[in-house]
């Protein structure tokens, strides 16, 4: 059955220009995550020099990144199921133990790349129908993501620019992550995974939720072509909404979303918190560096959380 898009014309002739379904086979789940070869994670392993971590995930905690907006994505609510029990007998050995509820997509993290839809297809054009409430996600569940390693690079937008923070209202343009690659003098290449530094995670960072989720900086619908010219495997960034909020064409929601793992097969990533990573590269002057952000196999998920980890 075919489905009517009310999509305008501009986002189908973008959509046209970035799409990679049967680029890895009809039978691909993974996307661009293909692009990550062997040779790609050794190129990566030998950024490595002094062997610093740094890792990237925000806290996940009851009075997170959530305000309530989205529903049903909520903070983890963390509770303990036993307290130093002495499962057998008096003197034993004595456990505890927790449990947790939260929205997957909830804190840092990856979405799937069936986390959106549009004109009733997912990535590889199946059916958004094979995403149900009890099957969960039946392809490209977030579990098909087994090993997410290779080149991180960090595009510096915010220090390209002389600003701690851009502008609520601030599109990311091509021509800002051009801007963002030489400063960082780093050229982005097939199967990295590119970090976006916007700044907006310091209002979280300060204590202020509502002003970090609105309004937001973000990515523009001019950067998907930016992407997927390069190769790019995967892309994250500092935001809650990864794309600017509110869009920045009038009543068009979430197109970079439906671009990027719609149409490219291609993860993306929110609420990773850049700023030590911004200011590590800072100090060391090089932008690339190998890049751990392994998702938890949550089988027909549409997104995880994900604790990432740079190393210098």
């Amino acid at each position: 059955m075919s489905v009517t898009s009310a999509l305008p014309p501009e986002f189908h002739a973008i959509a046209a220009r970035v799409n990679n379904w049967g680029r890895w086979g009809r039978d691909d789940e993974i996307g661009t995550l293909n692009l990550i070869t062997d040779a790609v994670v050794r190129e990566a392993a030998a950024t490595v020099r002094t062997g610093r971590r740094i890792p990237l995930a925000v806290e996940l905690k009851q009075d997170g990144v959530q305000t309530g907006v989205i529903p049903g994505r909520v903070n983890p609510l963390h509770v303990m199921v036993q307290v130093n029990q002495e499962l057998f007998g008096p003197g034993t050995v004595a456990t505890s133990d927790d449990a947790v509820t939260l929205g997957l997509q909830a804190g840092t993290h990856w979405d799937a790349l069936t986390h959106v839809s549009h004109s009733g297809r997912i990535y590889n054009g199946r059916p958004a129908g094979t995403v149900t409430a009890h099957g969960r996600a039946e392809f490209s569940g977030i579990h098909t993501a087994r090993h997410i390693v290779s080149r991180g690079v960090l595009l510096d937008v915010a220090a390209a620019k002389g600003v701690d923070r851009l502008p609520g209202d601030h599109a990311v343009t091509p021509e800002d992550l051009d801007e963002a690659a030489e400063f960082g003098r780093v050229t982005v290449r097939s199967g990295d995974i590119v970090l976006v530094r916007t700044g907006q995670i310091r209002a979280y960072l300060a204590g202020d939720r509502h002003g970090y989720a609105f309004p937001s900086p973000g990515l523009s619908v001019r950067t998907p072509e930016w992407f997927r010219a390069r190769d790019v495997a995967a892309v994250a960034n500092d935001t809650l909404t990864f794309e600017i909020f509110p869009p920045e064409i009038e009543d068009l929601w979430l197109p970079v979303h439906a671009l990027h793992l719609v149409e490219m097969g291609m993860l993306q990533g929110q609420n990773w918190n850049l700023e030590k990573l911004s200011t590590a590269c800072a100090r060391e002057r090089r932008y690339a560096f190998l890049l751990s952000a392994m998702p938890e196999p949550f089988v027909g998920g549409t997104g995880t959380p994900v604790a990432p980890v740079a190393v210098l």
